[in-house]
């Protein structure tokens, strides 16, 4: 008896070290998204001055940013053509936004399942001295593949002090059983301006 409950515990110990390795799994790294850092695509449009870069990210994918009338996307994808034809490549917040050059990958091992940017949205209601208007933060959680790219879930950054621990769990928990075609994005925590704004239709 003491025999078969000395291995009982051996395999539950063993099962629990399991669990604990595989929750120690998920974690982040970081790429860089700044203009010197990626390869810049044409010349800036004469018009309206929009551009194009790609830049080098995780496991063989590169994040596609471009920038038009001073409103920014960012996708992700094995190349860049693969990329613009992702659902995230045709998501436009409305107000003028840009995104941070710090991009945080979140991955089970060595295989990234999420993309956290740090976005600003103009908010025209709130100028400054010189008339521009003030910019609210906002974090975006977007799902990778395999399956489509497309935006998970909106943390307010100021409504939140714990936003960049919201986005993390919010990737964890269902970047990767969203569905880009049905589920709608989750506002994660407290909603605030930066969210009301960029989901204001």
């Amino acid at each position: 008896m003491k025999r078969i409950a000395f291995v009982c515990l051996a395999v539950l110990l063993a099962c629990s070290h399991a669990g604990n390795a595989d929750a120690q799994s998920l974690g982040s790294t970081y790429t860089s998204a700044a203009p010197k850092d990626c390869r810049q695509i044409g010349k800036p449009s004469e018009l309206d001055g929009s551009t194009t870069r790609v830049c080098p990210g995780k496991a063989g994918l590169v994040v596609l940013i471009s920038e038009d009338d001073l409103r920014e996307i960012v996708s992700v994808g094995r190349n860049r053509k693969v990329a613009a034809g992702e659902p995230a490549a045709q998501v436009w917040f409305g107000p003028f936004n840009s995104s941070e050059n710090t991009v945080e990958w979140r991955a089970a091992g060595a295989k990234p399942f999420a993309i956290i940017q740090r976005w600003h949205i103009a908010d025209g209601t709130d100028l400054d001295r010189q008339g521009r208007p003030n910019t609210k933060a906002m974090l975006v959680v977007t799902r990778l593949p395999p399956g489509p790219v497309c935006h998970v879930a909106y943390i307010d950054a100021i409504a939140n002090p714990n936003a960049n621990e919201l986005a993390r769990k919010a990737a964890d928990d269902f970047a990767r059983g969203f569905n880009c075609d049905k589920d709608e994005v989750e506002i994660v925590g407290t909603s605030g301006r930066a969210v009301e704004l960029a989901t204001r239709r």
